[in-house]
């Protein structure tokens, strides 16, 4: 019997979604929930692989349950056992075909910038600050450059492996919450690793006046990592939703 699982997660106290020997990792806290509850390994699939510190409002996992239970009684399950920096949204039936990786669309990111002098008492954890002023129509002319197919090697962590770095952006902009809160939003098919927090710290770059707003097709263009800045800090980065 397979399901599919809406997660949120605050990613702040795992070493990223993988499991990894030694770390608490997002995929084995839940795995040891779900042999807690089954009383046997149970293996999860993950729509995407966050990194340390970034978190989800959106992430879609499949499981094979080992026993029939109804989803509400799987999500109730889980959410007793799991700590309160993981909840699950939501659980469904789902065919034994589906794959939360292959058989995704698009996915949206968001990330969130606190924009002032002064560092937050409460957002720290979930927003990147920055102390000058930024320019919010000088970053949204960078972050239309994103939209549509193009080549992102510049943009992804060095000794990624993925076989081809080209990727389509649907949407790439920014926004104001309020004046001293800005979000980005971008929705693509998929992402090589560290390409959003890339593209969000070049952008910055561009809204403080350090590069021109025209240098984000420059670096697509050359295709070379060290054109483009060091990431920007995971802690503003959600996985908001995936779609099917």
């Amino acid at each position: 019997m397979r399901f599919r699982l809406t997660l949120e997660y605050d990613g702040g106290a795992y070493a990223g979604w993988q499991l990894q020997p030694g770390q608490e990792t997002l995929q084995g806290r839940i795995e040891a929930a779900l042999a807690q509850l089954f009383t046997q390994p149970v293996r999860i699939y993950a729509a995407g692989r966050t990194d340390a510190g970034v978190h989800a409002r959106g992430q879609v996992i499949a499981l094979e349950a080992p026993r029939e239970i109804a989803p509400v009684e799987l999500q109730r399950a889980l959410n007793a056992l799991l700590p309160c920096t993981i909840a699950v949204r939501d659980a469904a039936h789902v065919s034994a075909a589906f794959d939360p990786r292959r058989d995704a669309r698009a996915r949206i990111y968001e990330y969130h910038v606190l924009n002032r002098a002064t560092r937050s008492a409460f957002d720290y954890r979930y927003a990147c600050l920055v102390r000058t002023p930024l320019d919010l129509d000088a970053m949204n002319q960078a972050a239309a450059q994103f939209i549509g197919e193009h080549d992102f090697a510049a943009y992804r962590a060095l000794g990624s492996e993925e076989k081809t770095t080209i990727r389509r952006i649907a949407r790439s902009e920014w926004q104001a919450l309020s004046a001293e809160r800005l979000v980005y939003t971008v929705e693509g098919t998929a992402f090589l690793r560290h390409m959003v927090r890339t593209m969000v710290a070049l952008m910055i770059e561009v809204g403080v006046g350090r590069r021109a707003a025209e240098c984000v097709t420059e670096i697509l263009a050359s295709r070379d990592r060290n054109r483009a800045p060091a990431t920007a800090p995971p802690q503003g980065l959600f996985l908001v939703a995936v779609r099917y």
